[in-house]
């Protein structure tokens, strides 16, 4: 016998992931991250007997449920799925499942749609900020296809424009947990920031990496990847977030100045592999970073970028439009696109989950 749970597998910006409602999934959060780890098969190098794709960007969760806080449609909880060991890491977000969520939301009837574009205002749980997603909706109803590009997706699609309110302090409440814009571990200056994603911004050259490497070039440099988790682990402590060995927070990332038409060029890991791309969490921290004097961002982006940072990263350049009020970033925004992939009925061992009584029903 199986549990039958109600999914949705969708493509949000360069991620891809089940969506549940949450009303579909155990209430308990242990029970829940043991739910998770069979729906996408962890821990195993392959997750050969899950949905789970085998890397980073393709073992995320979003739990997505209707929202009762105040001027707020929908919650969205983001799990990330360790794939070789049994973690569900639901501290971080991910801008790029977040994509996702507007359009899961109102085609799961949580939102209605507007005719030519709705607009859904999200509670990310993760960190208890809102982000705003403005979706096609042509004829009232959702649309993934438009002309839209975006690095590391092939072919066009519908836009999806997220507007994140809150872009400091996403889990410490301040955008420079260790009181400092720069600081030295173990003779490295870095920057140790809190925006829309906590993280720890290196100067490649300090550490003899080339910034504009290829992915699968930086990952294969053992060395590098051993002394970037070394700083990670203490940049943890300094942010307030204890041993983040079995945590993805921080997230490194590798900076340097930009190509030609750029502002700034990275490499942003996921924390222990690189990313084929930008997370769209990370492009918006570096953004606001990069319009912070003092930090080795603004260093490396030399001038300041002005309204819209242009970021180099491994499959194209990324912009972020960003607001500065009174000296501080206000807001900051991204294009996304996402697609409905697959819609119907997971099924994980009834050993792990029962389930509750529709979905016990179901299954006999």
């Amino acid at each position: 016998m199986q549990t039958r749970i109600p999914c949705v597998l969708m493509r949000g910006g360069t991620s891809r992931g089940p969506y549940f409602l949450a009303s579909d999934l155990p209430a308990d959060p242990a029970l829940r991250d043991a739910v998770l780890l069979a729906a996408m098969g962890s821990p195993h190098p392959m997750q050969v007997d899950g949905i789970g794709g085998a890397r980073t960007l393709t073992s995320k969760v979003a739990i997505v449920s209707r929202s009762a806080a105040p001027g707020i449609d929908v919650d969205y909880l983001f799990a990330q799925v360790d794939v070789e060991r049994a973690i569900v890491d639901t501290r971080p977000n991910c801008g790029n499942m977040l994509a996702g969520v507007g359009p899961f939301a109102i085609e799961a009837g949580l939102v209605p749609a507007r005719e030519g574009e709705t607009v859904v205002r999200i509670l990310n749980v993760n960190t208890q900020t809102r982000v705003d997603a403005v979706v096609q909706t042509p004829g009232g109803a959702v649309t993934y296809e438009g002309m839209a590009e975006i690095p590391g997706v092939a072919g066009t699609a519908a836009p999806v424009m997220l507007r994140f309110r809150d872009v400091a302090g996403s889990k410490t409440g301040t955008m420079f947990p260790s009181g400092h814009r720069a600081e030295e571990i173990g003779g490295v200056r870095v920057t140790l920031i809190d925006g829309a994603m906590p993280m720890m911004m290196v100067p490649a050259a300090a550490l003899g990496a080339d910034v504009g490497a290829p992915p699968e070039a930086l990952d294969a440099d053992r060395a590098l990847m051993a002394r970037i988790e070394a700083l990670r682990l203490e940049a943890g402590r300094r942010m307030g977030f204890g041993d983040v060995a079995d945590s993805v927070l921080p997230k490194p990332c590798l900076v340097g100045p930009g190509p030609a038409g750029a502002h700034l060029a990275a490499r942003y890991f996921t924390p222990h592999d690189c990313h084929r791309a930008m997370a769209v969490t990370g492009g918006i921290t570096l953004a606001a970073a990069s319009r912070t004097a003092g930090t080795v961002v603004a260093e490396a982006a030399g001038a300041d970028p002005g309204e819209v940072v242009r970021i180099a990263h491994p499959s194209g350049v990324m912009e972020v439009p960003i607001g500065v009020e009174a000296g501080e970033v206000a807001w900051a925004g991204t294009l996304r696109t996402a697609r409905r992939i697959f819609e119907g009925t997971l099924l994980i061992p009834r050993a792990v989950w029962p389930g509750h009584a529709r979905l016990a029903a179901a299954a006999e």
